[in-house]
């Protein structure tokens, strides 16, 4: 109450936030008659001026106002388009690092221009970043005839891209348009590299991210990976397929039968029954030996199979989660409903689909190289945003990001109508509902938008429609070559078009249709450019079209289903009424729709039962509006806690990861790698001298013809350690550790001598960064099948994130301690001739790499393969512990101090622990 009060007196935080920008604003306008006086030339020459004004050490804030009124006025010229003063204080959100929330059609990518050019003066390089290679082309063609004008370089990236100079153009660029994935993959791709000549990324200096709810949030639980295939054999896959649906469905979890699924965690678990029934079956099938239990070591492969097998049968649906096209098994997208090509589930889950579906089962992958959007994008020196929906997730952008919401003011009123949700008994009411609404608005005129969750529905809706004889488009994931033309017509008078969760985001619905494309196909099919008097009558015709529509009540939004996101909703909704257009919007739910069937209570449909509705009845209540918010509340809050822990376990891994990686950086930019190569040597033969004989021990303890053995298996290197203990009564173990030492010196200076020092460092260089690279792959697969079990840590009373760090650690300890061990012993055995011989190894390394790189598949990784979703309990646990202290933001990508404590979590300074081998 006192909160509403003070708000209606003093203004929100936002509000006041955005009152101190309109002062700036304010300058700005004032510089717009002097930046309209000056001629092209002078206009162009303010970027080198800018630019030199940077280097004598002004600062861009500074420079803001004057940078901001140069860019608007050359955009006036090159673009024809003016920034209105809500787009200014939506760029200076952006600059200021904070997500700017602007209402859709408010001209999003008009806005990001303004910091991207004043970032871009730096040198240091802007990434602009998009969810897909369709709007990073045409914003990096659209926009970049501004930025060209003005004198500053634009690249872009895209999938499939060759890796040559072309790539690497784009990214010296000052500013680059690309995917979150792309950017991501090269991210990986450049930490494979095995020269400094073969990375293409420089220092991440600062992002804008388009539609940053997309890729920071929907998309926060899918990790990027590069895999490559495994020698796993997908014959297990089809047996365990065989067996699946003998296995019976529990339909409560303390039920009959042998299996229960969690649908909320995507999950499945086997009951005791179904153990014992499960492993029956496998016997049968000649899988498991007579006596042989499931959960024996050696079988722990077929419970990953089985449990794969069951999910693909029980949770993953054709046409929902996926389609078969062409033999192949290609992931639907759950947030935009598009299709994902060479996209693959992990944990064994695709090829599970594939054996269900009868298509070819392609061989598990392995991981190569993998990083979650959270950890790339918070390595950014600085990072912003821009959407159209961010503030119901506010919370989350600032504990995960450290990045604060914004919401701009819209230049015009927003108008559209929005209708209260209309509920049903069932679908079958809802649908000829929807049906009946869709015909009446054809009838007036007025376009219709319809937005369903699934292509199911999308084509069960479209069905019907051919039967009324409606003429309709429908954008779905089985569809989506055809989606620019589709959204562009979708405005027109009477034009109905389904769309399946959002597809075409990013594209605007013009009422009337849009000209723009109108004029751009005639011009593709005729060859010539249209000429005048052909401009002006399409464009009457148009203008009749747009106020026809108008009149008909604007662009009017039909959602079949609420999502499990009140975010999602609101992008469906903020298709219509764009920039001050009338519009309306309505949902139609039923009490089968999926979030209500899981999430909302159950008393809610004894309520409406006794009311004695009937399946066409139709119900405004707000009582049932509560119950469905509130539902999306809870898997909202859900999402959010298994976000939170994907994060909070692969923080564990980023934090390896930036050690491995800092070491690789530091190897590829190193003239010489001898002094790391002479201190590992010292740490592997005291470590080998030390279990043979102790520190400080007395001679009944020792085991030298061991020590004599390891030696020469290790280093080929024979020493007559019996003998000289034999000679000198005096000797003790400090004594023999230095013999030792001194006699594998020797060998290294010998093997140096033969080869020549500059062959022998290069020889060095190779070993240590192939070592290296080996070890941290195997590592990777140790890591995935030690996430895989995590969750039953939990059976044993303790903490599974706990467990997790401490048992990460010790595999990243034995993984460095290997990783020395075969440096030293490889570079003893190692036989070469000349640096030739080493320059056709590195060759064929490379070659293998980008043979590698070149098959790389991207997997759509559950959130689950990461301990997150096995069991509701450990989602649970996660934000028990989240309660204590929060993790510290990092924002940076700076590498680790010698100094420094070592990210390990040891306590112990970093060149002491794991900088030791770099």
């Amino acid at each position: 109450m006192l909160n509403r009060l003070l708000t209606s007196v003093f203004g929100s935080r936002n509000d006041r936030f955005v009152k101190q920008l309109e002062k700036i604003v304010v300058k700005i306008n004032a510089l717009e008659p002097q930046m309209e006086a000056l001629s092209d030339d002078a206009l162009q020459a303010k970027t080198p001026e800018f630019k030199q004004r940077i280097a004598n050490g002004e600062t861009l804030d500074k420079l803001l106002p004057e940078a901001f009124a140069v860019c608007r006025e050359a955009s006036k010229r090159v673009l024809g388009m003016r920034p209105y003063d809500v787009q200014l204080i939506g760029g200076m959100v952006l600059h200021m690092g904070k997500i700017a929330e602007m209402r859709t059609g408010e001209g999003k990518t008009l806005v990001g221009t303004l910091p991207t050019y004043l970032n871009a003066l730096e040198g240091k390089g802007v990434h602009v970043v998009t969810v897909n290679d369709y709007l990073a082309r045409r914003d990096a063609a659209q926009m970049g005839k501004l930025y060209n004008w003005l004198g500053l370089s634009v690249g872009v990236i895209w999938p499939g891209m060759p890796h040559g100079e072309a790539k690497r153009e784009a990214y010296r660029a000052d500013i680059t348009y690309g995917t979150n994935n792309e950017f991501g993959f090269d991210y990986l791709r450049d930490n494979m590299a095995l020269s400094k000549a073969d990375r293409y990324q420089r220092t991440l200096n600062y992002a804008i991210i388009d539609e940053v709810d997309s890729i920071l949030i929907d998309e926060a639980r899918t990790p990027l990976i590069i895999s490559g295939p495994a020698d796993d054999s997908p014959e297990l896959y089809i047996k365990v397929n065989r067996i699946v649906p003998s296995l019976i469905r529990q339909e409560a979890e303390d039920g009959e039968g042998d299996f229960w699924v969690d649908e909320k965690a995507k999950q499945v678990h086997l009951s005791e029954e179904g153990q014992e029934h499960a492993e029956a079956l496998l016997r049968g099938a000649g899988i498991l030996g007579e006596d042989e239990s499931l959960y024996a070591p050696q079988n722990i492969h077929v419970v990953h199979h089985l449990n794969a097998g069951l999910r693909a049968h029980a949770i993953y649906q054709r046409d929902d989660h996926y389609i078969v096209r062409d033999g192949e098994v290609i992931i639907v997208d759950e947030f935009t409903g598009r299709t994902l090509p060479g996209r693959r589930w992990s944990d064994g889950l695709h090829q599970a689909v594939e054996a269900k579906e009868g298509v070819p089962v392609q061989r598990e992958n392995q991981t190569l190289a993998s990083i979650t959007f959270q950890n790339l994008f918070r390595m950014y020196g600085k990072l912003s945003g821009m959407t159209g929906t961010a503030d119901t997730e506010a919370f989350e952008f600032e504990s995960i990001y450290g990045l604060e919401v914004v919401v701009i003011p819209t230049h015009r009123p927003m108008i559209r109508k929005d209708a209260p949700d209309a509920v049903f008994l069932n679908r079958a009411g809802k649908y000829r509902a929807v049906a009946r609404e869709i015909q009446a608005a054809h009838e007036r005129g007025q376009p219709v938008l319809v937005g369903t969750t699934s292509i199911e529905v999308s084509e069960l809706l479209s069905e019907h429609l051919r039967k009324e004889g409606i003429a309709h488009e429908v954008l779905n994931a089985k569809q989506h070559e055809r989606e620019a033309q589709i959204v562009a017509q979708a405005g027109r008078p009477g034009a109905v078009t389904i769309a399946t969760n959002m597809a075409g985001r990013g594209t605007d619905i013009v009422l009337g249709g849009s000209l723009e494309t109108e004029l751009a196909v005639l011009e593709a099919e005729s060859g010539v450019p249209v000429d005048d008097a052909t401009k002006a009558r399409l464009r009457a015709e148009w203008q009749q079209r747009h106020d026809a529509v108008v009149a008909a009540g604007g662009l009017h939004i039909i959602g079949t289903e609420r999502h499990e996101s009140r975010r999602i909703d609101n992008q469906l909704r903020g298709r219509s009424g764009r920039q001050g257009d009338p519009g309306s919007s309505r949902f139609y739910l039923s009490l089968e729709d999926n979030l209500m069937r899981i999430f909302a209570a159950d008393w809610v449909q004894k309520v409406m039962a006794r009311m004695g509705l009937q399946e066409d009845d139709i119900i405004e209540s707000p009582l049932v509006t509560r119950q469905i918010a509130n539902a999306q509340r809870k898997v909202e809050a859900h999402n959010f806690d298994i976000r939170k822990n994907l994060l909070d376990f692969d923080d564990v891994n980023n934090d390896q990861r930036k050690v491995i990686y800092g070491q690789r950086d530091e190897l590829l930019d190193a003239e010489s790698v001898k002094e790391n190569v002479d201190g590992i040597r010292a740490d592997v033969v005291a470590g080998i001298v030390g279990r043979y004989v102790p520190p400080q021990s007395i001679d009944e303890q020792w085991d030298l013809p061991g020590l004599e053995a390891e030696i020469e298996r290790e280093f080929g290197l024979r020493l007559e350690l019996v003998s000289l203990a034999k000679a000198r009564d005096e000797l003790d173990a400090e004594q023999i550790a230095e013999h030792v030492q001194q006699s594998v010196d020797a060998l290294f200076a010998d093997k140096e001598a033969q080869l020549g020092g500059e062959t022998m460092r290069m020889l060095e260089k190779h070993i240590m960064l192939n070592v290296l690279d080996q070890g941290w792959k195997e590592h990777l697969a140790r890591m995935d099948y030690l996430r895989q079990g995590i969750h039953l840590r939990g059976y044993a009373q303790k903490q599974p994130k706990q467990e997790y760090k401490r048992e990460a650690f010790e595999l990243f300890s034995e993984m460095l301690d290997k990783v020395k061990h075969e440096v030293v012993t490889m570079l003893a055995r190692v036989r070469v001739r000349s640096e030739d011989e080493i320059a056709a190894l590195e060759a064929e390394e490379r070659r293998q790499v980008e043979a590698k790189l070149n098959q790389a598949q991207f997997q759509h990784a559950d959130a689950g393969g990461y301990g997150a979703d096995e069991e509701a309990e450990d989602v649970r646990a996660a934000q028990a512990e989240a309660a204590g202290p929060q993790a510290q933001i990092v924002r940076d990508g700076a590498k680790v101090g010698r100094n420094d404590p070592c990210p390990c979590g040891s306590g112990k300074k970093y060149k002491h622990c794991h900088g030791q081998l770099s």
